[in-house]
Protein backbone atom coordinates (compact mmCIF):
# COMPACT_ATOMS: atom_id res chain seq x y z
CA UNK A 1 0.00 0.00 0.00
CA UNK A 2 1.53 3.30 -0.58
CA UNK A 3 0.87 5.88 2.18
CA UNK A 4 -0.96 9.16 0.94
CA UNK A 5 -2.03 10.43 4.54
CA UNK A 6 1.33 12.32 5.27
CA UNK A 7 1.82 13.93 1.93
CA UNK A 8 -1.75 15.20 2.42
CA UNK A 9 -0.81 16.46 5.55
CA UNK A 10 1.67 18.24 4.33
CA UNK A 11 -1.37 19.64 1.78
CA UNK A 12 -3.07 20.34 4.52
CA UNK A 13 -0.39 22.91 6.21
CA UNK A 14 -0.21 24.78 2.64
CA UNK A 15 -4.03 24.81 1.98
CA UNK A 16 -4.14 25.77 5.97
CA UNK A 17 -1.44 29.21 4.68
CA UNK A 18 -3.24 29.80 1.66
CA UNK A 19 -6.96 29.69 3.76
CA UNK A 20 -5.70 31.81 6.08
CA UNK A 21 -4.74 34.44 3.90
CA UNK A 22 -8.36 33.84 2.29
CA UNK A 23 -9.81 34.46 5.58
CA UNK A 24 -7.83 37.79 6.57
CA UNK A 25 -8.26 39.13 3.35
CA UNK A 26 -12.07 38.44 3.43
CA UNK A 27 -12.62 38.64 6.95
CA UNK A 28 -9.78 41.54 7.96
CA UNK A 29 -9.18 41.63 12.14
CA UNK A 30 -12.97 39.55 12.68
CA UNK A 31 -12.46 36.36 14.20
CA UNK A 32 -15.34 33.51 13.93
CA UNK A 33 -18.23 34.15 16.33
CA UNK A 34 -20.87 32.39 17.00
CA UNK A 35 -24.70 33.44 16.24
CA UNK A 36 -27.27 34.68 13.88
CA UNK A 37 -29.65 32.82 11.28
CA UNK A 38 -28.52 32.79 7.89
CA UNK A 39 -31.14 33.46 5.33
CA UNK A 40 -30.22 32.00 2.46
CA UNK A 41 -31.96 32.04 -1.40
CA UNK A 42 -31.61 28.79 -3.71
CA UNK A 43 -32.84 28.26 -6.93
CA UNK A 44 -34.45 26.04 -8.72
CA UNK A 45 -36.56 24.79 -6.15
CA UNK A 46 -35.12 21.05 -5.36
CA UNK A 47 -36.96 17.62 -5.66
CA UNK A 48 -35.75 16.72 -2.67
CA UNK A 49 -33.13 18.27 0.07
CA UNK A 50 -29.41 16.13 -0.87
CA UNK A 51 -28.20 14.78 -3.51
CA UNK A 52 -28.71 10.94 -3.13
CA UNK A 53 -30.45 10.30 -6.14
CA UNK A 54 -30.08 13.44 -8.28
CA UNK A 55 -27.26 15.58 -9.16
CA UNK A 56 -29.67 19.01 -9.67
CA UNK A 57 -28.16 22.13 -8.32
CA UNK A 58 -30.78 23.04 -5.26
CA UNK A 59 -29.89 19.57 -3.88
CA UNK A 60 -26.30 19.91 -4.09
CA UNK A 61 -26.73 23.58 -2.48
CA UNK A 62 -28.38 22.68 0.34
CA UNK A 63 -27.42 18.53 1.55
CA UNK A 64 -24.32 19.45 2.24
CA UNK A 65 -25.17 21.47 5.35
CA UNK A 66 -26.99 17.94 6.34
CA UNK A 67 -24.85 15.16 5.05
CA UNK A 68 -21.16 14.43 4.81
CA UNK A 69 -19.06 13.28 2.98
CA UNK A 70 -15.54 10.95 3.24
CA UNK A 71 -13.13 13.95 1.97
CA UNK A 72 -13.74 17.57 1.24
CA UNK A 73 -11.26 19.70 -0.62
CA UNK A 74 -9.38 22.62 -1.24
CA UNK A 75 -9.23 24.57 -4.55
CA UNK A 76 -6.36 23.01 -5.47
CA UNK A 77 -8.93 19.99 -5.32
CA UNK A 78 -6.52 18.15 -2.83
CA UNK A 79 -8.19 16.03 -0.30
CA UNK A 80 -9.03 17.16 2.93
CA UNK A 81 -10.60 14.79 5.94
CA UNK A 82 -14.19 14.83 6.81
CA UNK A 83 -15.82 11.46 7.90
CA UNK A 84 -12.53 9.97 6.76
CA UNK A 85 -9.57 11.15 8.62
CA UNK A 86 -6.30 9.40 6.62
CA UNK A 87 -6.53 7.28 3.39
CA UNK A 88 -4.57 4.88 1.50
CA UNK A 89 -4.72 4.00 -2.05
CA UNK A 90 -2.80 0.34 -2.93
CA UNK A 91 0.15 0.51 -5.72
CA UNK A 92 -2.38 -1.09 -8.53
CA UNK A 93 -4.65 1.35 -7.61
CA UNK A 94 -7.53 -1.34 -6.78
CA UNK A 95 -7.96 -0.52 -3.31
CA UNK A 96 -8.93 2.33 -1.30
CA UNK A 97 -8.63 2.01 2.35
CA UNK A 98 -10.78 4.96 4.84
CA UNK A 99 -9.75 5.14 8.34
CA UNK A 100 -13.45 7.31 9.56
CA UNK A 101 -13.81 9.49 12.07
CA UNK A 102 -14.78 8.04 15.54
CA UNK A 103 -17.62 9.17 17.87
CA UNK A 104 -19.46 10.49 15.35
CA UNK A 105 -23.25 10.53 15.48
CA UNK A 106 -25.81 10.77 13.44
CA UNK A 107 -28.66 13.70 14.16
CA UNK A 108 -31.25 10.66 15.51
CA UNK A 109 -28.45 9.87 18.01
CA UNK A 110 -26.93 6.56 16.28
CA UNK A 111 -23.39 6.04 15.88
CA UNK A 112 -21.65 6.50 12.32
CA UNK A 113 -19.96 3.63 11.29
CA UNK A 114 -17.84 1.99 8.42
CA UNK A 115 -21.51 0.11 7.22
CA UNK A 116 -22.95 3.70 6.56
CA UNK A 117 -20.06 4.13 4.25
CA UNK A 118 -20.54 0.64 2.47
CA UNK A 119 -23.78 0.87 1.99
CA UNK A 120 -23.72 4.68 0.68
CA UNK A 121 -21.20 3.92 -1.85
CA UNK A 122 -22.97 1.16 -3.37
CA UNK A 123 -26.32 2.90 -3.14
CA UNK A 124 -24.93 6.18 -5.08
CA UNK A 125 -23.44 3.36 -7.55
CA UNK A 126 -27.09 1.99 -8.60
CA UNK A 127 -29.22 5.32 -7.88
CA UNK A 128 -26.82 8.35 -8.52
CA UNK A 129 -26.76 9.77 -11.89
CA UNK A 130 -23.25 10.29 -11.83
CA UNK A 131 -22.49 7.20 -9.21
CA UNK A 132 -23.42 4.58 -11.95
CA UNK A 133 -19.89 5.83 -13.56
CA UNK A 134 -17.99 6.95 -10.35
CA UNK A 135 -18.32 3.47 -9.03
CA UNK A 136 -18.77 1.34 -11.75
CA UNK A 137 -15.12 -0.30 -10.97
CA UNK A 138 -15.89 -0.79 -7.40
CA UNK A 139 -16.85 -4.59 -6.62
CA UNK A 140 -17.48 -4.44 -3.01
CA UNK A 141 -16.85 -2.43 -0.05
CA UNK A 142 -14.94 -4.27 3.04
CA UNK A 143 -15.83 -3.13 6.68
CA UNK A 144 -13.00 -4.40 8.80
CA UNK A 145 -13.89 -2.75 12.01
CA UNK A 146 -16.34 -0.12 12.84
CA UNK A 147 -13.62 2.79 11.81
CA UNK A 148 -12.11 0.84 8.37
CA UNK A 149 -13.69 1.06 4.74
CA UNK A 150 -12.26 -0.71 2.21
CA UNK A 151 -13.18 0.08 -1.67
CA UNK A 152 -12.16 -2.85 -3.61
CA UNK A 153 -11.95 -2.45 -7.52
CA UNK A 154 -11.44 -4.60 -10.58
CA UNK A 155 -10.11 -1.72 -12.37
CA UNK A 156 -8.44 1.35 -11.47
CA UNK A 157 -10.04 4.40 -11.40
CA UNK A 158 -7.88 7.99 -11.41
CA UNK A 159 -10.36 10.27 -10.32
CA UNK A 160 -12.14 8.43 -7.54
CA UNK A 161 -10.38 10.22 -4.31
CA UNK A 162 -11.49 13.26 -5.78
CA UNK A 163 -15.64 12.06 -6.44
CA UNK A 164 -16.00 12.01 -2.26
CA UNK A 165 -17.28 15.12 -1.61
CA UNK A 166 -20.97 15.27 0.26
CA UNK A 167 -22.58 16.97 -2.29
CA UNK A 168 -21.58 14.19 -5.02
CA UNK A 169 -21.03 11.35 -2.86
CA UNK A 170 -23.47 12.05 0.43
CA UNK A 171 -22.83 9.12 2.82
CA UNK A 172 -26.17 8.41 4.56
CA UNK A 173 -27.40 6.67 7.26
CA UNK A 174 -27.66 2.56 7.04
CA UNK A 175 -30.32 1.64 9.29
CA UNK A 176 -32.41 4.41 7.71
CA UNK A 177 -32.37 4.00 4.06
CA UNK A 178 -31.78 -0.06 3.97
CA UNK A 179 -34.73 -2.17 2.64
CA UNK A 180 -36.65 1.04 1.36
CA UNK A 181 -37.66 2.70 -1.87
CA UNK A 182 -34.42 4.78 -2.03
CA UNK A 183 -35.76 7.03 -4.53
CA UNK A 184 -38.83 7.67 -2.14
CA UNK A 185 -37.48 7.31 1.21
CA UNK A 186 -38.78 10.50 3.28
CA UNK A 187 -35.79 11.49 4.36
CA UNK A 188 -34.39 12.38 1.17
CA UNK A 189 -36.86 15.48 2.22
CA UNK A 190 -36.29 15.45 6.03
CA UNK A 191 -32.88 14.52 5.87
CA UNK A 192 -30.58 12.96 8.62
CA UNK A 193 -27.08 13.16 8.23
CA UNK A 194 -23.90 14.06 10.40
CA UNK A 195 -23.29 17.24 9.05
CA UNK A 196 -23.23 21.06 10.99
CA UNK A 197 -26.75 21.52 10.76
CA UNK A 198 -30.32 19.64 11.59
CA UNK A 199 -33.05 19.45 9.30
CA UNK A 200 -36.38 21.09 11.31
CA UNK A 201 -38.83 21.76 8.39
CA UNK A 202 -39.33 22.53 4.78
CA UNK A 203 -42.54 24.12 3.14
CA UNK A 204 -42.70 23.43 -0.66
CA UNK A 205 -42.28 26.66 -2.45
CA UNK A 206 -41.61 28.50 0.66
CA UNK A 207 -38.52 27.75 2.70
CA UNK A 208 -36.60 24.95 4.47
CA UNK A 209 -35.12 25.34 8.11
CA UNK A 210 -31.77 23.75 9.49
CA UNK A 211 -30.36 24.01 13.24
CA UNK A 212 -27.18 24.44 14.61
CA UNK A 213 -25.92 20.61 15.48
CA UNK A 214 -24.65 20.77 19.35
CA UNK A 215 -23.39 17.34 19.01
CA UNK A 216 -21.05 18.58 15.75
CA UNK A 217 -17.91 16.26 15.82
CA UNK A 218 -16.33 19.64 14.65
CA UNK A 219 -16.52 21.57 17.86
CA UNK A 220 -16.68 24.86 18.06
CA UNK A 221 -18.14 24.52 14.77
CA UNK A 222 -20.92 25.23 13.23
CA UNK A 223 -21.10 29.26 14.02
CA UNK A 224 -24.63 30.16 13.07
CA UNK A 225 -27.79 29.12 14.81
CA UNK A 226 -29.65 28.72 11.85
CA UNK A 227 -29.98 28.51 8.37
CA UNK A 228 -33.26 29.20 6.53
CA UNK A 229 -33.22 28.67 2.98
CA UNK A 230 -35.27 30.68 0.67
CA UNK A 231 -37.06 29.62 -2.70
CA UNK A 232 -37.34 32.26 -4.63
CA UNK A 233 -38.07 32.07 -8.33
CA UNK A 234 -37.85 35.29 -10.03
CA UNK A 235 -34.51 37.18 -10.60
CA UNK A 236 -35.87 40.24 -9.71
CA UNK A 237 -37.46 39.28 -6.53
CA UNK A 238 -34.09 37.61 -5.72
CA UNK A 239 -32.55 40.86 -6.62
CA UNK A 240 -34.58 42.58 -4.54
CA UNK A 241 -34.23 40.41 -1.61
CA UNK A 242 -30.84 40.34 -1.49
CA UNK A 243 -30.40 44.71 -2.05
CA UNK A 244 -33.21 44.82 1.00
CA UNK A 245 -31.20 42.35 3.09
CA UNK A 246 -34.20 39.97 3.36
CA UNK A 247 -31.55 37.68 2.49
CA UNK A 248 -27.79 37.61 2.92
CA UNK A 249 -26.71 34.90 0.38
CA UNK A 250 -27.21 33.97 -3.12
CA UNK A 251 -25.56 32.47 -5.74
CA UNK A 252 -26.60 32.60 -9.38
CA UNK A 253 -29.29 34.86 -7.75
CA UNK A 254 -29.68 38.00 -9.64
CA UNK A 255 -29.63 38.74 -13.49
CA UNK A 256 -26.38 39.52 -14.86
CA UNK A 257 -27.72 43.24 -16.28
CA UNK A 258 -27.71 43.85 -12.33
CA UNK A 259 -24.03 42.72 -11.46
CA UNK A 260 -22.35 45.97 -11.91
CA UNK A 261 -24.74 47.95 -10.28
CA UNK A 262 -24.83 45.39 -7.56
CA UNK A 263 -21.09 46.06 -6.86
CA UNK A 264 -21.49 49.35 -6.01
CA UNK A 265 -23.85 48.81 -3.06
CA UNK A 266 -22.10 49.56 0.17
CA UNK A 267 -23.84 46.51 1.95
CA UNK A 268 -22.92 43.39 -0.86
CA UNK A 269 -20.41 41.74 -1.31
CA UNK A 270 -19.66 40.49 -5.35
CA UNK A 271 -18.02 37.48 -5.77
CA UNK A 272 -17.31 36.06 -9.16
CA UNK A 273 -14.76 33.29 -8.46
CA UNK A 274 -15.38 29.91 -10.49
CA UNK A 275 -15.47 26.74 -7.62
CA UNK A 276 -13.04 24.52 -9.51
CA UNK A 277 -14.63 21.36 -7.67
CA UNK A 278 -17.89 21.95 -10.07
CA UNK A 279 -15.94 23.19 -13.52
CA UNK A 280 -19.35 25.44 -14.84
CA UNK A 281 -19.44 24.64 -18.36
CA UNK A 282 -22.28 25.29 -20.75
CA UNK A 283 -23.19 24.16 -24.50
CA UNK A 284 -25.04 23.65 -27.13
CA UNK A 285 -26.29 20.14 -28.31
CA UNK A 286 -27.61 18.85 -31.46
CA UNK A 287 -30.22 16.00 -31.27
CA UNK A 288 -28.54 13.70 -33.69
CA UNK A 289 -31.51 11.55 -33.99
CA UNK A 290 -33.00 13.94 -35.81
CA UNK A 291 -32.66 13.66 -39.80
CA UNK A 292 -31.86 16.92 -40.61
CA UNK A 293 -28.90 17.00 -37.88
CA UNK A 294 -27.31 14.09 -39.02
CA UNK A 295 -25.76 15.90 -41.76
CA UNK A 296 -21.97 16.79 -40.54
CA UNK A 297 -22.35 19.90 -42.52
CA UNK A 298 -25.89 21.21 -41.47
CA UNK A 299 -24.09 20.98 -37.79
CA UNK A 300 -21.41 22.90 -39.25
CA UNK A 301 -22.91 25.43 -40.90
CA UNK A 302 -25.14 26.18 -37.58
CA UNK A 303 -21.93 26.63 -35.42
CA UNK A 304 -20.63 29.06 -37.65
CA UNK A 305 -23.97 30.89 -37.74
CA UNK A 306 -23.35 31.30 -33.56
CA UNK A 307 -21.30 34.59 -32.51
CA UNK A 308 -19.93 32.82 -29.34
CA UNK A 309 -17.48 36.16 -28.53
CA UNK A 310 -21.05 37.99 -29.27
CA UNK A 311 -22.79 35.72 -27.03
CA UNK A 312 -20.53 36.06 -24.22
CA UNK A 313 -20.86 40.04 -24.46
CA UNK A 314 -24.91 39.96 -24.81
CA UNK A 315 -25.70 37.04 -22.69
CA UNK A 316 -23.04 36.72 -19.90
CA UNK A 317 -22.22 40.88 -19.89
CA UNK A 318 -18.71 39.45 -20.58
CA UNK A 319 -18.44 37.88 -17.32
CA UNK A 320 -17.96 34.12 -19.01
CA UNK A 321 -14.72 32.37 -20.11
CA UNK A 322 -15.46 31.18 -23.82
CA UNK A 323 -13.76 27.92 -25.01
CA UNK A 324 -14.28 25.48 -27.94
CA UNK A 325 -13.59 22.40 -26.25
CA UNK A 326 -16.21 20.15 -23.77
CA UNK A 327 -13.21 20.17 -21.44
CA UNK A 328 -12.86 23.35 -20.00
CA UNK A 329 -10.08 25.35 -19.26
CA UNK A 330 -11.08 25.09 -15.46
CA UNK A 331 -9.47 21.46 -16.26
CA UNK A 332 -6.34 22.68 -17.07
CA UNK A 333 -4.19 19.57 -16.64
CA UNK A 334 -6.73 17.91 -19.69
CA UNK A 335 -8.12 21.09 -21.69
CA UNK A 336 -6.16 21.55 -25.25
CA UNK A 337 -5.90 24.97 -25.92
CA UNK A 338 -5.38 24.29 -29.89
CA UNK A 339 -9.14 23.76 -30.55
CA UNK A 340 -10.97 26.96 -31.59
CA UNK A 341 -14.57 27.07 -32.40
CA UNK A 342 -16.02 27.33 -35.78
CA UNK A 343 -15.27 30.50 -37.38
CA UNK A 344 -17.82 32.70 -37.11
CA UNK A 345 -19.27 32.97 -41.34
CA UNK A 346 -22.62 33.56 -42.44
CA UNK A 347 -21.90 33.57 -45.59
CA UNK A 348 -19.90 30.00 -45.53
CA UNK A 349 -22.76 28.92 -43.63
CA UNK A 350 -25.41 30.07 -45.92
CA UNK A 351 -23.06 28.20 -48.68
CA UNK A 352 -23.27 24.86 -46.71
CA UNK A 353 -27.25 25.10 -46.06
CA UNK A 354 -27.21 25.20 -49.83
CA UNK A 355 -25.25 22.51 -50.65
CA UNK A 356 -27.17 20.31 -48.34
CA UNK A 357 -30.14 21.11 -49.90
CA UNK A 358 -31.88 23.20 -47.49
CA UNK A 359 -32.47 26.39 -49.80
CA UNK A 360 -35.01 29.50 -48.95
CA UNK A 361 -38.38 29.39 -50.03
CA UNK A 362 -40.58 31.96 -50.30
CA UNK A 363 -40.25 33.73 -46.97
CA UNK A 364 -36.84 32.69 -46.40
CA UNK A 365 -37.03 29.94 -44.38
CA UNK A 366 -34.81 26.98 -44.96
CA UNK A 367 -35.83 24.63 -41.92
CA UNK A 368 -37.48 24.45 -38.75
CA UNK A 369 -35.86 23.58 -35.29
CA UNK A 370 -37.28 23.31 -32.16
CA UNK A 371 -35.08 24.84 -29.87
CA UNK A 372 -34.86 23.62 -25.84
CA UNK A 373 -33.33 25.10 -23.42
CA UNK A 374 -32.42 24.07 -19.40
CA UNK A 375 -34.43 26.76 -17.52
CA UNK A 376 -31.57 27.18 -14.90
CA UNK A 377 -29.86 29.13 -18.33
CA UNK A 378 -31.69 32.46 -19.06
CA UNK A 379 -33.98 32.68 -21.68
CA UNK A 380 -31.51 35.32 -22.78
CA UNK A 381 -29.45 32.20 -24.28
CA UNK A 382 -32.42 31.01 -26.48
CA UNK A 383 -32.84 34.33 -27.98
CA UNK A 384 -29.62 34.88 -29.09
CA UNK A 385 -29.17 31.29 -30.64
CA UNK A 386 -32.67 32.16 -32.42
CA UNK A 387 -31.41 35.15 -33.84
CA UNK A 388 -28.35 33.69 -34.92
CA UNK A 389 -29.98 31.23 -36.58
CA UNK A 390 -32.39 33.46 -38.70
CA UNK A 391 -29.83 35.27 -39.95
CA UNK A 392 -29.13 32.10 -42.06
CA UNK A 393 -32.74 31.07 -42.91
CA UNK A 394 -32.99 28.74 -39.73
CA UNK A 395 -36.50 29.81 -37.82
CA UNK A 396 -35.57 27.95 -34.69
CA UNK A 397 -38.88 27.85 -32.55
CA UNK A 398 -38.20 28.26 -28.73
CA UNK A 399 -40.14 25.78 -26.45
CA UNK A 400 -39.86 27.28 -22.75
CA UNK A 401 -40.44 24.68 -19.78
CA UNK A 402 -40.23 23.92 -16.08
CA UNK A 403 -37.16 22.12 -15.15
CA UNK A 404 -39.02 18.89 -14.82
CA UNK A 405 -40.67 19.17 -18.28
CA UNK A 406 -37.81 20.27 -19.70
CA UNK A 407 -35.60 17.38 -18.74
CA UNK A 408 -38.49 14.77 -19.73
CA UNK A 409 -38.98 16.46 -22.96
CA UNK A 410 -35.04 16.48 -23.95
CA UNK A 411 -33.75 13.02 -22.07
CA UNK A 412 -37.29 10.67 -22.23
CA UNK A 413 -38.76 12.25 -25.35
CA UNK A 414 -36.18 13.16 -27.29
CA UNK A 415 -38.82 15.82 -28.62
CA UNK A 416 -36.18 18.52 -29.43
CA UNK A 417 -34.15 19.43 -32.09
CA UNK A 418 -31.31 21.82 -30.35
CA UNK A 419 -30.92 22.42 -26.51
CA UNK A 420 -28.72 24.76 -24.83
CA UNK A 421 -27.74 23.10 -21.88
CA UNK A 422 -25.31 23.72 -18.64
CA UNK A 423 -23.34 20.33 -17.84
CA UNK A 424 -20.61 20.78 -15.50
CA UNK A 425 -17.53 19.73 -16.21
CA UNK A 426 -16.76 18.68 -12.54
CA UNK A 427 -13.62 18.06 -11.01
CA UNK A 428 -12.70 15.32 -13.74
CA UNK A 429 -13.11 14.80 -17.35
CA UNK A 430 -14.56 11.11 -16.85
CA UNK A 431 -16.82 12.30 -14.31
CA UNK A 432 -17.90 15.82 -15.95
CA UNK A 433 -17.33 15.10 -19.59
CA UNK A 434 -17.52 11.54 -20.71
CA UNK A 435 -21.56 11.41 -19.67
CA UNK A 436 -22.09 13.34 -22.59
CA UNK A 437 -20.15 11.61 -25.57
CA UNK A 438 -19.74 8.06 -24.41
CA UNK A 439 -22.16 5.84 -26.24
CA UNK A 440 -23.06 3.77 -23.91
CA UNK A 441 -24.36 6.53 -21.29
CA UNK A 442 -27.15 6.74 -23.54
CA UNK A 443 -30.15 5.61 -21.74
CA UNK A 444 -33.97 7.33 -22.11
CA UNK A 445 -34.85 8.77 -19.33
CA UNK A 446 -31.49 9.46 -17.91
CA UNK A 447 -31.30 13.25 -17.50
CA UNK A 448 -27.86 14.85 -18.03
CA UNK A 449 -26.26 11.88 -20.20
CA UNK A 450 -25.78 11.24 -23.44
CA UNK A 451 -27.87 14.31 -24.66
CA UNK A 452 -27.22 14.53 -28.58
CA UNK A 453 -27.06 10.41 -29.05
CA UNK A 454 -23.26 10.62 -30.24
CA UNK A 455 -21.63 7.28 -31.02
CA UNK A 456 -18.19 7.49 -32.56
CA UNK A 457 -16.32 4.08 -31.43
CA UNK A 458 -12.96 5.63 -31.37
CA UNK A 459 -13.95 8.15 -29.14
CA UNK A 460 -15.91 5.65 -26.77
CA UNK A 461 -11.91 3.70 -26.64
CA UNK A 462 -10.41 6.73 -25.79
CA UNK A 463 -12.71 7.25 -23.31
CA UNK A 464 -12.62 3.66 -21.64
CA UNK A 465 -8.87 3.94 -21.59
CA UNK A 466 -8.93 7.48 -19.86
CA UNK A 467 -10.94 6.75 -17.05
CA UNK A 468 -8.67 3.62 -16.29
CA UNK A 469 -5.22 5.31 -16.91
CA UNK A 470 -2.99 5.57 -13.62
CA UNK A 471 -0.37 7.74 -15.60
CA UNK A 472 -0.72 11.09 -15.70
CA UNK A 473 0.78 12.07 -19.77
CA UNK A 474 -0.77 8.56 -20.96
CA UNK A 475 -3.92 9.55 -19.46
CA UNK A 476 -4.23 13.56 -20.69
CA UNK A 477 -3.15 12.42 -24.49
CA UNK A 478 -6.23 10.73 -23.93
CA UNK A 479 -8.16 13.31 -23.50
CA UNK A 480 -6.39 15.12 -25.83
CA UNK A 481 -6.89 12.73 -28.76
CA UNK A 482 -10.51 12.76 -27.31
CA UNK A 483 -10.93 16.60 -28.07
CA UNK A 484 -9.92 16.80 -31.17
CA UNK A 485 -12.09 14.02 -32.48
CA UNK A 486 -15.40 15.66 -31.13
CA UNK A 487 -14.22 18.58 -32.26
CA UNK A 488 -14.06 17.07 -36.25
CA UNK A 489 -17.86 15.20 -35.11
CA UNK A 490 -19.44 18.83 -34.12
CA UNK A 491 -22.14 16.82 -32.14
CA UNK A 492 -22.15 20.35 -29.70
CA UNK A 493 -21.52 23.89 -30.05
CA UNK A 494 -19.05 24.11 -26.86
CA UNK A 495 -19.80 27.96 -24.92
CA UNK A 496 -17.50 27.68 -22.14
CA UNK A 497 -17.56 28.56 -18.59
CA UNK A 498 -20.75 30.45 -17.84
CA UNK A 499 -20.58 33.30 -14.77
CA UNK A 500 -20.67 32.18 -11.38
CA UNK A 501 -22.08 34.78 -9.30
CA UNK A 502 -22.58 34.97 -5.72
CA UNK A 503 -23.75 37.81 -3.53
CA UNK A 504 -23.16 38.37 0.20
CA UNK A 505 -23.99 40.60 2.56
CA UNK A 506 -20.87 42.25 3.88
CA UNK A 507 -21.32 40.58 7.23
CA UNK A 508 -21.24 36.73 5.86
CA UNK A 509 -17.77 35.69 5.96
CA UNK A 510 -16.29 32.12 4.87
CA UNK A 511 -19.73 31.32 2.96
CA UNK A 512 -16.92 28.72 0.36
CA UNK A 513 -13.92 27.74 2.11
CA UNK A 514 -13.73 24.63 0.00
CA UNK A 515 -13.26 23.81 -3.94
CA UNK A 516 -17.03 22.97 -3.37
CA UNK A 517 -18.07 26.68 -2.85
CA UNK A 518 -21.62 27.42 -1.33
CA UNK A 519 -22.41 23.64 -1.87
CA UNK A 520 -19.79 22.66 0.87
CA UNK A 521 -21.02 22.50 4.26
CA UNK A 522 -21.28 26.29 5.54
CA UNK A 523 -19.74 24.94 9.20
CA UNK A 524 -17.36 28.04 8.73
CA UNK A 525 -19.17 30.55 8.04
CA UNK A 526 -20.30 32.96 10.57
CA UNK A 527 -21.27 36.86 10.92
CA UNK A 528 -18.60 39.46 11.02
CA UNK A 529 -19.27 42.46 13.46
Amino acid sequence: MIRISKAITFGRVIGAVVALGVLTSLSAHAQPRHGGTLNWVVNPIPTSLIPLTTSAGGNSDIGPKVVEGLLTYGYDLKPKPQLATAWDVSKDGLQYRFQLRKGVKWHDGKDFTSADVAFSILTLKQVHPRGRGTFANVTEVKTPDAHTAVLVLNKPAPFLLTALAAAESPIVPKHLYEGTDIAANKYNSAPIGTGPFVFKEWVQGSHAIFDRNPNYWDKPKPYLDRVVVRFIPDGVARAAALESGNVELGNAAIPLSDVERFKKLPQLTVDTSQWPYWGNHQQVYFNLDSPVLKNLEVRRAIAQAVDVNAYNNVVWFGYGKISASPIGPALSKYHDTSIKHQPYNLKQAEALLDAAGHKRDANGIRLKLRLLYNPFLERRTADFLRQSLSRVGIDAVIESYDFATYTRKVYTDRAFDITAESLLNLFDPTLGVQRVFWSKNFKIGLPFSNTPHYVNPEVDRLLEAAAVEVDDAKRRQLFVDFQRQVYIDIPSIELGANPNITVAAKKVRDYAPTAEGIRGSFADLYFAP
